[in-house]
């Protein structure tokens, strides 16, 4: 009889110690598989005014943020500033982080730095832009060939028998803008050589505002004005609007703000290809994360995109890409 209750008090306690371990076990590993990781976002700039960015480094910091994972956003006060960017990419490295995500702020000249994060085996992602190497890392992005296609597609039912065209781009070299108007032109077709000039703002809406007013001036058959990013659709837009020529002059592009969608309502912008950034930055912390648990990564992530114009504007679908923190994505 003593030697049945001894066991069952054994079996007992033995179970008690089994549940205690499992009980330590869960809450060690399950903190230290996913709140000991650290991630570092590089976008190319930090800027409150600019709807794509503040988009873009949210869902980041969700994608981290619903898998326990710290994540530190850190980038140059302006798009072009690619060597600064460079810095914060070396300075990055020697922090040690699990991934760094970047958004890289020139096609050719970011390269030897993110070989560098790679060398130092830390998992890297690269989102939004892409770079004149395959480095053989996951990319989340727009296919932005094709974002430039539906563009131009759009843009042709504007061109008269006389219509000229002139592009606004962001940064000469950064990849977007190379594909973007890439797509444009294919998507203009046969109306592709009626494009008079191409200039490039520098992610600036004022210089974007300059350079529209000088090229009205310099080029007065201009009826159309195709555009590559926000700062380029606003800057544009504006000076288009304040110079009284909305009903002569088409604009279109890139990128949604609560003032692009203002410029709609208005009639100055005719229509703009909206990305999805927020759904861009929360698939590059997912794919970092699948990436340090040893999971399986995706080399090509086309986050999507979609042609806004006045007819589909009040959508369901377009509402909620215009105004992305109102609901989920």
């Amino acid at each position: 009889m003593k030697t049945k209750l001894r066991n069952r008090i054994l079996i007992i306690l033995t179970a008690a110690l089994m549940l205690a371990f499992g009980i330590f076990a869960l809450i060690r590993y399950g903190k230290s598989g996913a709140k000991e990781y650290n991630l570092i976002l590089i976008p190319k700039v930090i800027d409150e005014t600019n709807g794509f960015w503040t988009a873009l480094i949210e869902g980041a910091k969700l994608g981290a943020s619903e898998n326990s994972c710290n994540i530190t956003v850190s980038a140059p006060e302006k798009e072009i500033e690619y060597e600064k960017q460079i810095q914060i990419i070396l300075d990055s490295i020697e922090k040690k982080p699990d991934a760094i995500i970047v958004a890289a702020s020139s096609f050719s000249e970011t390269t030897g730095a993110l070989q560098k994060v790679l060398d130092a085996g830390i998992e890297l992602i690269l989102v939004d832009s892409v770079i004149d190497t395959d480095l053989g890392v996951p990319i989340v992005a727009t296919d932005n060939i094709d974002g430039g296609r539906q563009l131009g597609e759009y843009t042709r039912q504007f061109v008269k028998e006389n219509s000229r065209i002139g592009m606004v781009g962001h940064v000469k070299d950064v990849s977007t803008a190379i594909e973007r108007e890439a797509g444009m032109r294919e998507g203009l077709g046969e109306y592709a050589d009626r494009i008079d000039t191409v200039v490039f703002c520098g992610s600036s809406y004022d210089v974007a505002y300059e350079l529209t007013c000088e090229m009205v001036e310099t080029h007065p058959d201009i009826d159309i004005i195709m555009c590559m990013n926000e700062y380029s659709t606003v800057g544009t837009a504006r000076a288009i609007d304040d110079l009284g020529l909305k009903d002569k002059i088409t604009v279109t592009g890139f990128d949604n703000s609560i003032e692009e969608v203002q410029l709609i309502e208005k009639g100055v912008i005719k229509a703009t290809v909206i990305q999805k950034p927020f759904n861009m930055g929360y698939l590059a912390a997912e794919e970092a994360i699948k990436g340090l648990l040893g999971g399986e990564t995706s080399m090509n992530v086309d986050s999507g995109c979609l042609l806004i114009t006045p007819e589909n504007m009040y959508d369901e679908e377009s509402q909620r890409l215009l105004f992305p923190f109102l609901g989920q994505q």
